[in-house]
């Protein structure tokens, strides 16, 4: 098994899509000869020529080229740079690929993938560092992943590029340069949907996705330090959501759940996870939601990160969470 990183594992998935599956295109903003604005498609303009090719500045002629392409048989992978740039191009997505097989009663479908990266990083500023997710989690027809490891990265990306459905891929671009990892490529496609259980424990579920989930389990370890043990859940498919997992995992730690996000408790994709528990009546009390201030993000890096969850924040909710 290859050690990559986090942009290198997406990398080696787009790789085999485009190698296993001829009708692939890849595009978007500086993605085929300069390699992405970060890196994460680099050399493969070289090896794949003109199947993967720069755009101009247009997100919504990106997305509406292709949904075209993926209702004519093709099976395009197309990147919105910047997961803010969404906002100008939400028809192309939310009323025309994500309604192809409602209105043509499944005659047509529309395969096709949209990656981009989203979060806070130094200096991203407000238009540059929205949590976006569960905007399109609303929407039935689309498909939702949060991955937060190098082979969750090449794991998803393969399964979204072979779904039928469109799929969108957010990455949080503060994992591209993580830490390699030994990463299974190749094998059968997984499916789309369900989670994992990073940590078990007894005193609570703590579900997260994403970039959250490395500070999750580090807080966990050191609540484990002090005698306390929680089960973390990670579901980075948002859409298909697996809610009977939360809530077998809910049962079996004394109905106490916790969800952590980065995006705004407010419209937080956290908020549908609690309501469906609640529904399901395994909670035993109230449930408790960690995420970013409901506020813009300054451009200081201190202060961005005074409004994001950190490991400590994390640490002292949860620890006053499972001690109530």
């Amino acid at each position: 098994m290859p050690e990559l990183n986090y942009a290198g594992a997406v990398n080696a998935a787009l790789r085999r899509c485009l190698e296993e599956l001829p009708e692939t295109l890849l595009y978007g903003e500086d993605v085929a000869k300069p390699g992405g604005v970060h890196g994460v498609t680099r050399r493969l303009w070289k090896d794949f020529g003109d199947r993967v090719f720069d755009t101009p500045i247009s997100e919504s002629a990106i997305l509406g080229t292709a949904v075209g392409a993926a209702m004519m048989g093709r099976r395009p992978i197309v990147e919105i740079m910047w997961a803010d740039f969404f906002l100008v191009a939400l028809d192309q997505l939310v009323n025309q690929a994500a309604n192809i097989r409602y209105v043509s009663q499944g005659r047509l479908t529309a395969p096709l993938t949209v990656r981009t990266q989203q979060g806070n990083s130094p200096a991203a500023c407000a238009q540059h560092s929205q949590n976006l997710e569960a905007m399109f989690t609303y929407v039935p027809g689309l498909r939702v992943v949060v991955p937060s490891t190098p082979q969750n990265a090449y794991d998803s990306m393969v399964s979204a590029v072979y779904s039928d459905d469109p799929v969108v891929v957010f990455d949080n671009r503060t994992l591209y340069l993580g830490e390699k990892q030994q990463v299974e490529t190749g094998g059968a496609v997984k499916p789309i949907g369900g989670g994992t259980v990073r940590r078990t424990g007894a005193a609570a579920t703590v579900v997260t996705w994403g970039a959250m989930t490395h500070r999750v389990l580090a807080a966990a370890d050191r609540l484990a330090e002090e005698g306390t043990e929680v089960t973390v859940l990670e579901t980075p498919w948002l859409n298909p959501f697996d809610h009977e997992a939360v809530h077998r995992s809910v049962a079996a730690t004394g109905g106490r759940l916790a969800v952590v996000h980065e995006a705004n408790v407010t419209g937080g994709f956290g908020g549908e996870v609690v309501v469906r528990a609640l529904e399901a009546g395994v909670l035993s009390g109230r449930p408790l939601r960690i995420g970013a201030a409901d506020t813009r993000i300054p451009a200081a890096p201190r202060l961005a990160g005074a409004l994001i969850p950190d490991t400590e924040q994390i640490l002292t909710e949860l620890r006053k969470f499972t001690r109530a």
